[in-house]
Parts: C-alpha cells; sequence; structure tokens
C-alpha cells in the first residue's frame, strides 16, 4: 500500500530486530511476524494500515472490484522481484477465521492464543537460530486444521492443539532448541500448500482478492481431482497490500526441495496457471514471482535473471536444433532428386530407371 511518508520503494519495508549474536528477525506490519512495541506504529511505509483510506472498517469486502479488485488502477502497475525480505522459516498458526480477525490479529487483547505466541517468540528471537515468520491462517473446524494447530515450513510438519498454556514450551522446544514438541506429536505434511492473504480488515485490496482466489482455487482443485494433494487457506497479512492477490505456496521442486514461492497481482484467471505449472510440473511463473523464503531481496532477483537467461538460451539451443534438423530434411530431399535425375540421363527414347517400361516389367 502506497504511504503518504513512503519512499519510492517496490515493496513493504518491515521492522526489524537485530541482536549482535544473530542475523535480524523480519517484522511485516503485524499480522505476518512480530511486534517490537505493541504500542508503537507498526507496520512500513509502503504497507502500514494506516495509510491511503484503505482500511476496511469491518472484515468484508470493503469495497468493489474496480477500486480495490482486480480491476483497480494500480494492479500489476509496479515490479514483483525482490519484494520478499529474507527469512528461513515460516510458522502459521490455525486461529478462526478472516471474517473475525482484526486488522493486527496478534496484538489483539481478546485474541490470547496469537497474541501470546508473538510476544514469547518476540522474547525468544535473540535465541532463535533461523529467521522466523508469524502467520495467522484460518482454522477448518476439525476436518483439517483446527484452533490452535500449528504449521511450520519448509519442515513441512504440523503440531495440533496449541494452547495459550503451552506457548512457551512451544517456542522453547521447537522454535529455539529445533526439537520436538514433547505435549504434542508431529505429523509430516504431504502435497502442496497454498496461502492467500484475505485479511480484509487490514486492508481492503485484500478482503476483495483474497475471497475470489480462495474460491477459485476450490474450484480448480475439485475440477482437477486434487482434492487431498493441494490444501488452500485465507491467512493474514504477509507484506504488500498494494501486490494483492497475494498468494504462497509450499510444495516439493523438481529438486525435492521446499521453498516458500510468492506470487502477487495474482488474478482468478492465473490460478489454472498456478496449479498446472508451479505445482504440476514444479516450474516458476516468473511473470507473478515475487521471492521465495530463504532468498535475500537481491538474490531474488538474480534468480529471476538466470532464469530468463537459462530460458533464453534454452530457445535459442531448440531453434537451432530445428533449424539443422529442417536443413537435414531438405538436404536428403535434394540427394534423392538427385539421384532420380541422375539415373534417367539415357538416351532420348531409354526409360527411367525409377519408372520402368511396361516391357521391361515383363
Amino acid at each position: 500500500m502506497a504511504s503518504s511518508n513512503s519512499s519510492s520503494s517496490s515493496r513493504d519495508d518491515p521492522l526489524s530486530f537485530s541482536n549482535p549474536s544473530s542475523s535480524p528477525i523480519p517484522v511485516s506490519d503485524a499480522a505476518d511476524s512480530f511486534l517490537a512495541d505493541q504500542n508503537s506504529q507498526i507496520g512500513s511505509a509502503s504497507g502500514s494500515f494506516q495509510n491511503d483510506g484503505l482500511l476496511s472498517a469491518g472484515g468484508g469486502d470493503g469495497g468493489s472490484d474496480v477500486e480495490f479488485g482486480f480491476l483497480r488502477p494500480e494492479f500489476r502497475q509496479g515490479p514483483l522481484v525482490g519484494t520478499v525480505q529474507i527469512y528461513e522459516r515460516h510458522v502459521f498458526l490455525c486461529y478462526k477465521n478472516p471474517q473475525v480477525w482484526p486488522p493486527h490479529v496478534e496484538a489483539a487483547e481478546f485474541d490470547r492464543l496469537p497474541r501470546l505466541l508473538s510476544a514469547a517468540m518476540t522474547a525468544r528471537k535473540g535465541e532463535m537460530k533461523k529467521l522466523t515468520r508469524l502467520t495467522i491462517c484460518e482454522e477448518h473446524d476439525g476436518t483439517e486444521t483446527s484452533n490452535g494447530d500449528v504449521l511450520i515450513f519448509p519442515n513441512m510438519i504440523r503440531y495440533r492443539g496449541l494452547t495459550h498454556f503451552d506457548v512457551d514450551t512451544f517456542v522453547e522446544e521447537v522454535l529455539v532448541k529445533d526439537t520436538e514438541w514433547r505435549p504434542g506429536t508431529s505429523e509430516t505434511l504431504k502435497g502442496s500448500y497454498v496461502f492467500v492473504c484475505s485479511h480484509g480488515s487490514r486492508d481492503r485490496r485484500c478482503g476483495v482478492c483474497g475471497p475470489a482466489l480462495i474460491t477459485k482455487f476450490k474450484e480448480e482443485i475439485d475440477a482437477c481431482g486434487l482434492q487431498g494433494q493441494v490444501s488452500i487457506s485465507p491467512c493474514s497479512h504477509i507484506g504488500g497490500h498494494k501486490y494483492a492477490g497475494n498468494v504462497i505456496i509450499f510444495g516439493p521442486n523438481l529438486d525435492g526441495e521446499l521453498p516458500g514461492h510468492w506470487y502477487g497481482y495474482v488474478a482468478p484467471n492465473d490460478v489454472p496457471v498456478l496449479l498446472e505449472q508451479h505445482i504440476g510440473r514444479g516450474e516458476i511463473v516468473d511473470t507473478l514471482w515475487r521471492g521465495q523464503m530463504g532468498l535475500s531481496e537481491e538474490d531474488q532477483k538474480k534468480a529471476l535473471d538466470l532464469r530468463f537467461r537459462l530460458n533464453e538460451e534454452t530457445d535459442a539451443e531448440k531453434s537451432a536444433k530445428e533449424f539443422t534438423q529442417a536443413v537435414e530434411i531438405g538436404s536428403n530431399v535434394n540427394e534423392t532428386q538427385a539421384d532420380v535425375v541422375g539415373c534417367c540421363q539415357g538416351a532420348r527414347n531409354s526409360s527411367c530407371c525409377q519408372n520402368p517400361s511396361p516391357k521391361e516389367k515383363n
């Protein structure tokens, strides 16, 4: 989201915590990470919920598609690559749903679990070995995930039933010591997990774009028979309101790695492409790619540039191969024609050896 005091940066500039023993821990506009001071203004110059009057009074759409959706004037008007601040681990807390999330769900007085988890992660940030991001996602009433479940990527594990009584031990065992949480049992996640920012109370653009994308993803998943292979869930603000629709996909790539890829300016007609190309073939959709977990902003730009160059080389090699094949085919045709002409150069009344006369046949 553009701000009156923002720089010309193409991304949110999240706050970060620094400590002498580790790298900074990113803090985006509150709902997707930790709070330094809940009484201070949290958010970036380009993503603050106080800017541009785009904060929805409630959790619904908050506006029309022309104003805040896929037809809004700034849609696809800015660069995307390099707009994901570096981090190494993503923690999703399953908690209620977007319709009841306040603008800062992790800081709300009556939302004890996300508030205490965020506070505990903030308190132990200097002891964590990995740059960690916290995001809230929707719980599904026990069908797949339930209130208090925690999903951790790229580990691809789930812990069920975290309560506010368990927060400190969970952060200690799982996020600081990188061991298992003994009161709970970790479950291995399979398939691909898609999260769509649908935090309408935080920003109207997310409130309009997010639900439409969720609906389209569900339709395509059903149509393609991908139930049980692809999970889709709305999530809280992840940074970069102006890039709505914002989508994060976690799933194994062709090398078996599990990077989290971020996409921006995603419209409903892009959903089949993401399912077929990214999830189905493990190929990044470069035109919508913001970046990925584990890479710095600069490395994200280098990665995209490298893919472009490799694609150009592949296209050039393909064109050269097709040209060579065409030349070879043409050469073979000419040789065949020459053989036919050569055998028919006899006397005027002689017949061609390729077409013997009826007498010769007899």
